[in-house]
């Protein structure tokens, strides 16, 4: 499963810092405000200590986790939504991810290229209401667009007519469409349109090396309207990351005892994307690869199997299904067996976060 998120944030806030770190993939750093023109693209692993785990037990030549590919957006600013700034492009490489990773400035520096003061909630809301812009424009057009069957009769466009324009209501009164609350067949009739305020957003506060644990007011900012809007934040200092980043891992643990750091920042920040998804994971282990698989939670058994070959859906039979407690209690698959633990599971199995599993698939 192909997931992206974007980093999004006003001008200087630290994205590319930040996406750096996440990736190492080198992306242009620079002291003005549209360093990224295009957007960076790259893949982030999804940090995973049950891979070592399975490894440990089972023999195989290598393995795989699962990953999150990240979008470095070019900094938007007031206007973006008239094409301020590149803005049409930069709202168009928005509207192409899964989610939202907002980064926000939360930091003092003399270094950093900024006329105004630093302030995370009119940074959000700068942010947030150029998205609206850009859905009440596509909203508005897709109600001109249906209209004209939905003047005819046309069931469909009418229904389609009368959501959007419930939808165009939110955004008149400058809400981003996720605060409102919709069913699910008014969420899969809104998902052709890909509304930018509708995606689900982390907000990311970056803050000082002297607050790491986000306790100041301009990252308790942020975290006021995270809890307002019904969305997760994390702290994270990029500067620091992008420093670990560079590091061993012997020097990495040792840099982050003496700041008195349990675990690294992108850690976190890397999980917290892949939960605000919906995703989880599961695992196929073999001599060859141990390998982690995304899917989303609910899944059911066909749907995981497919991720490995679209005809493995539809082919499923059965899976064979233990959990990782399992494997670390009994030590091999074998054991497991023999003692009663690996599951049969048909076509409505729920998966489990943490299953391994191995299908059987026919023609």
């Amino acid at each position: 499963m192909s997931v992206s998120c974007g980093i999004v944030g006003l001008p200087n806030v630290g994205k590319s810092t930040l996406f750096n770190a996440l990736t190492s993939a080198g992306a242009e750093e620079g002291n003005f405000p549209f360093c990224t023109i295009d957007p960076n693209l790259a893949i982030a692993e999804v940090p995973d200590g049950n891979l070592q785990t399975l490894l440990k037990h089972i023999d195989s030549k290598k393995i795989i986790p699962a990953s999150v590919k990240i979008v470095d957006i070019a900094g938007l600013i007031a206007g973006a939504s008239k094409g301020e700034g590149l803005g049409n492009k930069f709202l168009a490489n928005i509207r192409e991810t899964d989610a939202i990773m907002h980064v926000v400035r939360c930091f003092e520096s003399g270094t950093v290229v900024r006329e105004d003061p630093v302030d995370p909630k009119n940074d959000i809301e700068v942010i947030e209401l150029e998205l609206v812009f850009a859905d009440l424009d596509t909203v508005t057009k897709a109600i001109d667009r249906v209209s004209k069957k939905a003047r005819s009769g046309d069931k469909d466009s009418i229904y389609e007519r009368d959501l959007f324009t419930k939808v165009l209501d939110v955004l008149e009164e400058g809400r981003n469409v996720r605060s409102a609350t919709w069913t699910d067949q008014e969420l899969v009739a809104m998902k052709p349109l890909c509304l930018l305020s509708n995606k689900p957003v982390l907000y990311v506060a970056n803050v000082g090396d002297d607050d790491f644990d986000g306790s100041s007011d301009h990252a308790q900012a942020v975290a006021k309207h995270a809890d307002a809007t019904g969305s997760k934040w994390i702290a994270i200092c990029s500067d620091l990351e992008s420093e670990l980043r560079g590091m061993d891992a012997e020097e990495s643990a040792a840099f982050m005892e003496d700041l008195g750091l349990t675990d690294p920042g992108l850690d976190r920040l890397i999980q917290a994307t892949y939960s605000l998804l919906g995703l989880q994971t599961y695992y196929t282990a073999g001599p060859k690869e141990i390998r982690a698989w995304t899917i989303h939670k609910g899944d059911k058994g066909p749907k995981a199997a497919g991720e490995i070959h679209t005809d493995f859906e539809n082919g499923f039979i059965r899976a064979e299904v233990y959990s990782i407690d399992d494997l670390v209690e009994y030590g091999t698959e074998a054991s497991i067996k023999a003692a009663g633990k690996l599951r049969t599971e048909g076509r409505d199995y729920v998966m489990r976060e943490d299953d391994v599993c191995n299908f059987l698939i026919g023609k």
